[in-house]
């Protein structure tokens, strides 16, 4: 199958695109974002990485038809987990928050939490693909990220904002002039999860908190209001004896599936 056919995607307006992997059809699947700047552009997130998500920008210009337009393409995964890591490596500048930095360039897929089955892939990326040789491969982060970072973009900036819970080193990356937050696992429309190696329930909790104080003055994918009431959620619902059992139980269960399954892995 061919990048052209794995991908598709939609134009936001203003430089912005949404990219999907078509035949990934899982609550896990990552939303991955172009946004065109002046100077550079950035991908948000490369989902997994089965076709070349470089060649699918280039075969469908969205970087644009002028030919003397060379901005350099940086790609930036929110964190580390499988879903939106499993890219990187196709990208000559990658971005991580330094809590990750390690994960990726040594290729440890537990804490990635590499965790994919065949009935999670609708078609074949090629003929005898199987979803349990699936890895995400090593790649060496050139841009290494922190709390208060600004990736210049030319005529918009990306703040990141160091958002830990879901993973160690998640992040957002914040335009603020343009009331836009880029969340990726920080806050999103569904079930929290929390329950994962490296996971951490007080740091999803003052995640969250702080997610709250930015709701009135800016726009998420799925608006203020929302962001707002799953944030709250979370808080109040972590906190509980339930969730706190819950929580230790799916972490217990994940890690030794995960272990399982990436036995060379250092954990």
């Amino acid at each position: 199958m061919s990048a052209a056919d794995w991908y598709a995607h939609k134009s936001l307006g203003d430089g912005l695109f949404w990219i999907q992997e078509r035949f990934y059809q899982s609550e896990n699947r990552a939303n991955i974002w172009l946004l065109r700047g002046t100077h550079q552009d950035v991908v948000i997130d490369t989902g997994l990485g089965l076709r070349s998500l470089p060649d699918y920008i280039d075969a469908n210009g969205l970087l644009g038809k002028d030919p003397q337009r060379k901005n350099p393409l940086l790609a930036v995964a929110t964190h580390a987990h499988f879903d939106h890591s499993g890219g990187l490596h196709q990208f000559q500048q990658v971005g991580v928050h330094s809590a990750e930095v390690d994960a990726l360039a040594n290729g440890d897929n537990f804490e990635t939490v590499t965790w994919l089955s065949d009935r999670e892939i609708a078609v074949a990326p090629s003929p005898g693909w199987r979803a349990r040789h699936y890895k995400v491969k090593a790649v060496q982060p050139t841009h290494i990220l922190q709390e208060g970072d600004v990736i210049n973009l030319g005529d918009r900036q990306l703040t990141v904002l160091h958002m830990p819970g879901h993973s160690r080193g998640s992040i957002c990356l914040h335009d603020r002039d343009n009331k836009l937050l880029f969340s990726g696992d920080a806050v999103y429309d569904g079930a929290m999860i929390d329950w994962l190696p490296y996971s951490q329930v007080s740091d999803y909790i003052s995640s969250c908190e702080r997610l709250i104080g930015l709701v009135d003055r800016h726009y998420n994918t799925f608006g203020a209001k929302r962001l707002h009431r799953i944030a709250s959620m979370y808080i109040s619902r972590a906190g509980t004896c339930p969730a706190k059992f819950s929580t230790f139980a799916w972490r217990t269960v994940a890690g030794l599936a995960l272990r399982a399954s990436n036995p060379r892995c250092a954990c």
